[in-house]
């Protein structure tokens, strides 16, 4: 999640220039950048960079990946609010893997702030389970432990002193390495309307592999790219969208009727 402020969308939200009708519109015949200027736009993270505002890739090579399928290839379904990470088929959890999706929550580098943390991740991940088919599991065993190469999870939750986000997540095609939500010291801050909790469940909706909802229209100004299924009608309120790229969501980010709608769909 980009910080409000930041206006200007950074790390590969890319600004295409196409038609600002209904999504079917959006084609792109070239770049409209080389992957040189990509690279330079991408905050570099551990073990990688990270996209689209709050998208760790894994390496170099994941970054070239990215550029190579969703900037100059157009791999998405542009159809006509929730839509899902698209690549081939949906990416997302199978049935059996949506119900066991364990995390840790690093002891260590939260420190004084672990307790926050654990309740904010524990109202966050109730508001997906609420609707969906999914359930996320705290295995608190491992708090001491929670590393990006701890096996016993399926994903770890630690802390990053960056400044460049205020929290990053993954989808579930990542490898177990690259299977993070990073959530950054300033998080901690004043950022109000958000609360930290709001903040998470954007992240998760990642986790899910619901993509950024402004990214399925041109008028938004934060195209991204195309590799995304509609689950939904667009929706400008919804938690997946960023505020500053034309949302209407103006408290904090929340699940709305269509985000639940479009959860239930891929995840019944």
């Amino acid at each position: 999640m980009l910080k409000f402020r930041s206006v200007a969308m950074l790390a590969g939200v890319t600004l295409l220039g196409v038609g600002c009708g209904g999504p079917e519109e959006m084609t792109q015949d070239k770049p409209v950048m080389t992957y040189e200027e990509f690279k330079a736009q991408a905050i570099a993270d551990e073990g990688g960079f990270v996209v689209d505002g709050d998208i760790a890739v894994q390496g170099e090579a994941g970054l070239r990946e990215f550029y190579d399928n969703h900037i100059v290839g157009d791999m998405g379904r542009q159809q006509d609010g929730l839509a899902v990470y698209y690549s081939g088929g949906d990416i997302k959890w199978s049935s059996t893997a949506a119900r066991n999706i364990t995390y840790c929550v690093s002891s260590s580098s939260f420190g004084s702030r672990y307790s926050t943390v654990v309740n904010a991740m524990n109202s966050a991940t109730a508001a997906w389970e609420a609707t969906a088919n999914v359930n996320f599991i705290h295995s608190s065993s491992y708090d001491s432990n929670c590393t990006a190469s701890q096996s016993g999870v399926v994903f770890d939750v630690r802390q990053t002193s960056t400044t460049s986000y205020l929290a990053r997540a993954f989808f579930p095609n990542y490898s177990r390495s690259s299977r993070n939500i990073l959530i950054s010291t300033s998080a901690f801050g004043s950022i109000s309307p958000w609360t930290l909790t709001g903040i998470l469940r954007h992240e998760l909706g990642h986790t899910l592999g619901f993509r950024h909802e402004h990214t399925r229209l041109s008028s938004t100004g934060c195209y991204e790219d195309s590799a995304w299924r509609a689950l939904t009608s667009y929706d400008s309120s919804s938690v997946m969208h960023y505020p500053q790229c034309k949302g209407t969501q103006t408290g904090d980010l929340v699940l709305t009727s269509l985000d639940k709608s479009g959860a239930r769909a891929l995840y019944p």
